[in-house]
């Protein structure tokens, strides 16, 4: 598990390596700027702990300062720990919700392809306006609202990017995510049928991993968490108390091959449009 004040910490001990090294092998910051084809500007960063590195450029720094073997694996494991970032739901309710609102909007737009897997309710790019207002309106004891107002127009606004040209969004739901009874039922039922018109837009790929059409399916893997993958560079893996920031490339590959699991059991295309269009109706015959 997570503990932020120890990943802030190997965030800090990764810097303060990282000079060590330097300064042990007697290279400025200029001349271990050269060897790696790196600003000086970066190097200097990179040491104050004030740029998180990436793991190829931790990398190219050790290769430089000609690291053993062992220097090589123990750098490498606070590298790892510190290209992870957690911020938790309480931190961004006090910052204003619209902020991480904005935060999602920015790694939308500077993606080719966005993919996307929800275990428990629609992603917010999926949301109508009355269904996020109602998921961002707080309901648990001890949760902080700031500005629901603000964070459902950011949110609308976000959704933009979804038919930006030459991006690509892929949308894996749970049978769960789309009937779970997270607002009232005329709202449930608008939402499904927004979400089978999004279905048939040329830029979404939205599935659903439904086990009640095949009672012999069997999907061996549990879909413990919502998460999003942005191109190959990043993922957002999301908890009940916080979000949790991936970059290491084999985090990356080993959830990208996750989601291409869920989706190779799921409905899609016509299938999919078709089982949300009768979600959809089903809900709103109930309410008669």
């Amino acid at each position: 598990m997570l503990d932020p004040e120890r990943h802030s910490q190997q965030q800090h001990e990764l810097a303060q390596a990282l000079r060590s090294l330097r300064e042990a092998a007697n290279l400025s910051g200029e001349r271990l700027a050269a060897r790696c084809t790196m600003s000086q500007s970066k190097i200097s960063r990179i040491e104050r702990g004030k740029l998180r590195p990436k793991l190829d450029d931790v990398e190219r720094i050790l290769t430089a300062l000609n690291a053993t073997t062992e220097t090589v694996a123990r750098v490498m494991r606070l590298a790892r720990v510190a290209s992870i970032g957690y911020t938790s739901k309480r931190a961004d309710a006090e910052r204003g919700l619209w902020r991480t609102q904005d935060d999602i909007a920015a790694l939308v737009a500077s993606s080719a392809v966005v993919r996307q897997f929800m275990p428990g309710i629609p992603s917010a790019l999926l949301q109508t306006e009355e269904y996020a207002r109602a998921t961002l309106t707080p309901v648990v004891p001890g949760a902080v609202a700031r500005n629901v107002e603000k964070a459902v127009k950011a949110r609308m606004a976000a959704q933009a990017g979804l038919d930006a040209l030459g991006r690509r969004f892929v949308f894996v739901l749970t049978e769960q995510a789309v009937r779970w009874p997270r607002v009232a039922r005329d709202v449930r039922a608008r939402q499904i049928a927004h979400l089978a018109a999004l279905s048939t837009c040329p830029s979404i790929d939205l599935a659903v991993l439904a086990p009640s059409v095949d009672h012999d399916l069997v999907v061996e893997a549990s879909p413990l968490n919502y998460f999003v993958i942005y191109d190959d560079r990043i993922s957002v893996t999301e908890t009940s108390t916080g979000t949790t920031v991936v970059r290491d490339p084999k985090d990356l590959a080993y959830l990208a091959n996750l989601f291409e699991y869920f989706l190779s059991k799921s409905l899609r295309g016509n299938d999919a449009t078709a089982w949300l269009s009768r979600a959809a109706g089903e809900i709103m015959q109930q309410r008669n």
